[in-house]
């Protein structure tokens, strides 16, 4: 290739270098590997800080580490933030959880975003169930969060409303039942902020992006994505 020639083809490359930077995030959630339900470790239930020194300890860290979480912090993180904590909730007929919801409707799915892909929490079978492999957890729309090692997302299922126990007019109504869902959404949020200030971690509760997920994530028109929940090492 002659100078002359060369100099014509470097704009061309450049502009496809650019191109090709600006698709690999996108590229980086983009994996054929199929992905296989991940069986948590029997979550502990005691230890930790106390619950008067998890409050005083609570706070948003928002620079957050890409230290990975081992199997059993990441196993007490998900029981912490909604797990079954009793086989007979209030309501009979349906377990009891970490954090309340309307009626015990239990309407909020959280979508976990690891590096391997996104998985939902089966809190039944304390595991995690795998939803569509590639790395989105750039999707929680913070750059810190895009290396964090656990971006959770809150789901709600508004169709669950419906097989709540106990059927009362707010579970049919579409401005209560928002006041159920951000509730609910804000209980399961402070449980991981206490779970986090008790066992040194840093969290950060924020918005997320809710133009893609829903369609990346696979999600019928009775879901919206709410908020995403940052969860690591302190940086």
């Amino acid at each position: 290739m002659n100078r002359r020639t060369f100099l014509k083809t470097v704009p061309a490359l450049t502009v496809l270098a650019g191109v090709k930077s600006g698709l690999s995030q996108e590229n980086a959630a983009t994996t054929t590997t199929p992905l296989e339900t991940i069986k948590l470790v029997q979550p502990e239930t005691d230890g930790g800080k106390s619950v008067l020194s998890a409050l005083k300890e609570r706070k948003t860290i928002r620079n957050v580490s890409d230290k990975e979480l081992s199997p059993q912090m990441l196993s007490n993180l998900l029981w912490a933030a909604f797990g079954i904590n009793r086989e007979s909730g209030s309501l009979r007929g349906r377990t009891g959880r970490t954090a309340a919801t309307a009626s015990n409707s239990q309407e909020i799915d959280l979508y976990v975003a690891l590096p391997k892909g996104v998985y939902i929490y089966d809190a039944a079978s304390h595991c995690l169930n795998p939803v569509v492999a590639g790395d989105f957890r750039y999707r929680s729309g913070r750059r810190a969060a895009a290396t964090a090692p656990v971006n959770i997302f809150y789901v709600v299922d508004i169709a669950k409303y419906k097989d709540a126990p106990f059927q009362e007019p707010g579970l049919r109504d579409t401005e209560i039942q928002k006041s159920y869902y951000y509730v609910a959404t804000g209980l399961i949020a402070g449980n991981v902020y206490l779970f986090a200030a008790s066992q040194g971690l840093a969290a950060w509760f924020h918005n997320c992006d809710k133009q893609n997920t829903p369609n990346e994530f696979k999600l019928r028109p009775e879901q919206r994505v709410l908020f995403s929940q940052t969860v690591g090492y302190p940086a």
